[in-house]
């Protein structure tokens, strides 16, 4: 039953998520497609969209402070209008001489603003529901993230392709970050009646100097877990290969013909990656827990390492017979993200069950996920650079055999918790949502 100081979650679990996944997608994809349309080579606009990427990267080092607010209600409410703000500030920043200066200032912005939303959005989950609400909805939290990606790389694509060919490439990227921020500021304004107030506690002890301390001895003791090297080195080299497909995919889409590309229009990128394929990830994502589940990740890991990894190939037969059909690339990128979904299941709960456990178990998880987020830019950061000097082909080759490390290292280190017994007597278990 749910508790009489809070409002049904129904009516802000989806609206609370929604707006973790816009600014997120905005971010990684839809900005990377803006500056594609631009002219922006692969290799410059991958530096700088990865460079944007390290505020997920470091969110965990200020997120404790975020506590010396009133209450989570606050901070969500105050960045996800902020947010709405810097979006409505990309779309000014297309008007400028310096454009591309001015838009990157504007993303890093929104990249800071979505990173600190995500650590109070998912505290204030977890401090309004209990544990059972907490089960009940943890779908939800999902679906509505994900929502925000068949919106932004989907419909938004989509409405940016119609635009372009209508009214031209700046006013119809100016319209699309226009929609962001209009959709973010309405999420805003209507959470700031729906959400929980989720209060902070505030002792004598809640000051910025005890929650350095704090933090301090939180970052100490995640370095002494046994094995803590060898595990930041696998979740790095796991999204060695994904995290190359994600940032080069969706551009060797829109690459034309002639420079080994498909040659589809920003609404085809739309229709092909960002509908079907959100589904198949989507469906990936639920196959790959249930697989895990039956199986154990010691016993499934490496079959969701090849799974990651190997429907990448449909990407090289992609660039090698450069197919016209929309049905066939459609039906290529639903294998492709499909298999992404399923196995990217067993890195989250490596991080859960093997990183995370111990006494400071939500903030070491939160750390694991900085973590994964820093493997993800490191090979985003130069993924534009190593297709350029191998070509389409060959660069969906090279990501296929960036597999091999993270498949041979899966069996040879531990899949399970070492024991800390410093820290066992302290142990609790808390659940955290993955943005």
């Amino acid at each position: 039953m749910n508790r009489p100081d809070i409002r049904n979650p129904k009516f802000w679990v989806p609206s609370l998520y929604l707006a973790q996944g816009l600014p997120f997608f905005a971010v990684a994809i839809v900005a990377n497609q803006m500056l594609k349309s631009m002219g922006v080579p692969n290799d410059e606009l991958n530096h700088w969209t990865a460079l944007i990427g390290f505020a997920w990267v470091f969110k965990p080092l200020w997120s404790p402070f975020l506590e010396l607010a009133s209450s989570k209600k606050l901070v969500v409410v105050g960045f996800q209008i902020l947010g709405g703000l810097c979006l409505g500030g990309v779309a000014l920043a297309l008007q400028a001489p310096f454009w591309f200066a001015a838009s990157m200032a504007m993303l890093a912005l929104v990249g800071i603003s979505a990173a600190t939303h995500d650590i109070a959005c998912d505290g204030l989950y977890i401090t309004s529901l209990d544990e059972k609400q907490q089960a009940q909805y943890a779908g939800w939290t999902g679906t509505f993230f994900n929502a925000g990606k068949f919106f932004t790389t989907g419909g938004l694509l989509l409405l940016a392709g119609h635009f372009e060919k209508t009214l031209g490439v700046v006013p119809a990227w100016t319209i699309c970050f226009c929609i962001l921020a209009a959709i973010m500021i309405g999420l805003g304004l209507y959470n700031s009646w729906a959400l929980p107030l989720a209060k902070n506690a505030v002792t004598e002890d809640t000051n910025a100097s005890a929650i350095a301390r704090t933090l301090w001895e939180v970052i100490v003791e995640f370095f002494r877990k046994p094995g803590i090297w060898i595990s930041i080195l696998f979740i790095i080299l796991f999204r060695a290969g994904e995290a190359q497909v994600q940032s080069i995919g969706p551009l060797f889409l829109r690459e034309a013909r002639n420079l080994g590309g498909l040659g589809l229009s920003t609404a085809e990128v739309g229709a092909v990656y960002g509908t079907v394929g959100t589904v198949a990830f989507i469906v990936g994502s639920i196959a790959g827990g249930y697989f895990t589940s039956w199986l154990s990740l010691k016993r499934a890991i490496l079959w969701l390492i090849l799974a990651v990894n190997l429907p990448n190939l449909a990407f090289y037969l992609l660039s090698h017979f450069q197919p016209t059909d929309l049905t066939v690339i459609g039906a290529a990128l639903s294998v492709e993200m499909f298999g992404y979904g399923f196995g990217f299941v067993g890195l989250i709960l490596y991080m859960m069950q093997v990183v995370a456990p111990g006494k400071y178990q939500t903030a070491h998880y939160a750390f694991a996920t900085g973590i994964m987020q820093l493997g993800f830019v490191l090979f985003k950061l130069f993924s534009g650079d190593i297709q350029i000097a191998l070509g389409y082909q060959h660069f969906f080759i090279w990501v296929m055999l960036c597999a091999i490390p993270v498949a041979v290292l899966s069996q040879i280190i531990p899949m399970a918790a070492r024991p800390q017994p410093e820290e066992q007597e302290h142990a609790a278990v808390q659940t955290a949502h993955v943005g």
